[in-house]
C-alpha cells in the first residue's frame, strides 16, 4: 500500500553486508518490518470477507488457517518493502528509524526474515486453506513486494493508483478461503479498496511532499503540485462513495450498511473537501487519519449488516454475492 532506474534495485546499501553495525536485531525489529499496523487493517478486510462469503458461522479451518497465512504472506511483503526502501527510508524523517534504514537489520537477515515469512504462509494456505487462496495471495505478494515497490513506487505518479490493486485484495484473499471460488461481492469489497486507496496515500503524500522529493520518488504533489492532487483526492473521494453504494444497490448488503456508508462517505468528503478548499494546514493529515478510520468502520458495518440482513431473509434465499466464478487452479 506505499518511489530513478538503478535505484529500483537499489536494496537499501550498494553492499548489501556493509550496514551500520548498531547491534543485534532484537524481535521488536522483526515485528516492526512486518508493518503490524497496516497488515491488521488487512486482516480485518480479510475476515470480513470470510464472514460475508457465508450465511453463518466461518468454519474454523478457513478462519484459522487462512488468516494466518494472509498475514504471513502480508508480513512477508511488507519486510519487502523495508528492504528495498533502506536507503530512501534513512532519508526521511517519517521512516528513518525503521530497522533496515538504521541498520539494526542487514541484508541478509531481512532477506531470510521475508523469505521464511512468505514461504510459511504460502504453504499455510494452500496445503490447509486452499490452492485459489494461496495464488491470490502469491500474485499480490509479487504485484506489491516487487512490482510496485521495486519499479511502480519510483517510475510514475500513477504508483498509487496501480499498485493500489495489490493492495486491494484481502477481501478477496477471505472470501476465497472460505468459499474456494471468486465471487463478485469479494470483487465488489476488491473495488471499494482500490478507490480508496489514493485518497488515503495522496493525502499523506501532500504532507510528506518535501520529503518524496527529496528522494526522488515521483508522487503525484510532486510531479504534478499540491492543488491538482488536491483536486484529484476530491475526485477520487467521489468515485469512493460511489463505489460503496453497490452493495446495497445490488442487495447485497441493506439498510444499516447504507446509512453506514453515507455518513462515512460524508466525513471522508468533508476532509476531501477541506483539502480542496486548501485553508487548514492540518487537513492532509488529518484526511489521512480520518480514511484509515473509515475503512475499518465501513468494513465492519458491512459485517453487522450482513448478519442483521441474514436473520430476515428466508432461508431458501439466494443473496446476489453467492453466485461464484469458479477458479481452476494452476
Amino acid at each position: 500500500m506505499s518511489n530513478s532506474d538503478t535505484a529500483a534495485f537499489d536494496v537499501g546499501t550498494a553492499d548489501p553486508e556493509a550496514v551500520i553495525d548498531a547491534g543485534r536485531p532484537t524481535w521488536r525489529d522483526y515485528y516492526t518490518m512486518t508493518k503490524p499496523r497496516v497488515v491488521m487493517l488487512m486482516l480485518v478486510c480479510s475476515t470480513v470477507g470470510m464472514f460475508l462469503a457465508v450465511p453463518g458461522m466461518v468454519p474454523w479451518e478457513p478462519l484459522v488457517f487462512g488468516t494466518l497465512g494472509i498475514a504471513l504472506v502480508a508480513a512477508s511483503a511488507a519486510a519487502v518493502n523495508h528492504i528495498a526502501d533502506a536507503r530512501i527510508d534513512a532519508r526521511m524523517a517519517r521512516t528513518e528509524s525503521r530497522p533496515m534504514a538504521e541498520g539494526r537489520v542487514n541484508f541478509t537477515q531481512g532477506v531470510w526474515f521475508a523469505g521464511t515469512l512468505g514461504l510459511l504462509g504460502m504453504a499455510i494456505l494452500y496445503f490447509l486453506v486452499n490452492p485459489i487462496t494461496a495464488w491470490l495471495n502469491l500474485a499480490s505478494w509479487v504485484g506489491y513486494g516487487l512490482i510496485y515497490t521495486l519499479w511502480l513506487k519510483r517510475a510514475t505518479p500513477q504508483n498509487i493508483v496501480i499498485g493500489g490493486l495489490f493492495g486491494a485484495a484481502p477481501p478477496l484473499f477471505g472470501w476465497a478461503a472460505v468459499s474456494n471460488s471468486v465471487d463478485p461481492g469479494a470483487l465488489l469489497l476488491v473495488l471499494i479498496i482500490f478507490a480508496w486507496t489514493p485518497p488515503h496515500f495522496w493525502a499523506l503524500a501532500i504532507e510528506r511532499k518535501d520529503e518524496y522529493a527529496s528522494v526522488d520518488v515521483p508522487m503525484l504533489p510532486v510531479t504534478h503540485g499540491e492543488a491538482y492532487t488536491r483536486l484529484h483526492i476530491f475526485l477520487y473521494t467521489i468515485i469512493l462513495l460511489v463505489a460503496t453504494m453497490l452493495p446495497f444497490a445490488i442487495g447485497m448488503s441493506g439498510l444499516i450498511y447504507l446509512a453506514s456508508a453515507l455518513a462515512l462517505g460524508g466525513g471522508f468528503m468533508y476532509w476531501a473537501a477541506s483539502l480542496l478548499r486548501n485553508k487548514n494546514p492540518a487537513a492532509p493529515m488529518e484526511t489521512f487519519r480520518y480514511s484509515i478510520w473509515y475503512l475499518l468502520l465501513l468494513f465492519v458495518a458491512l459485517l453487522v449488516d450482513h448478519y442483521y440482513l441474514i436473520a430476515w431473509v428466508p432461508a431458501d434465499a439466494v443473496l446476489p454475492s453467492a453466485a461464484p466464478v469458479q477458479m481452476t487452479p494452476i
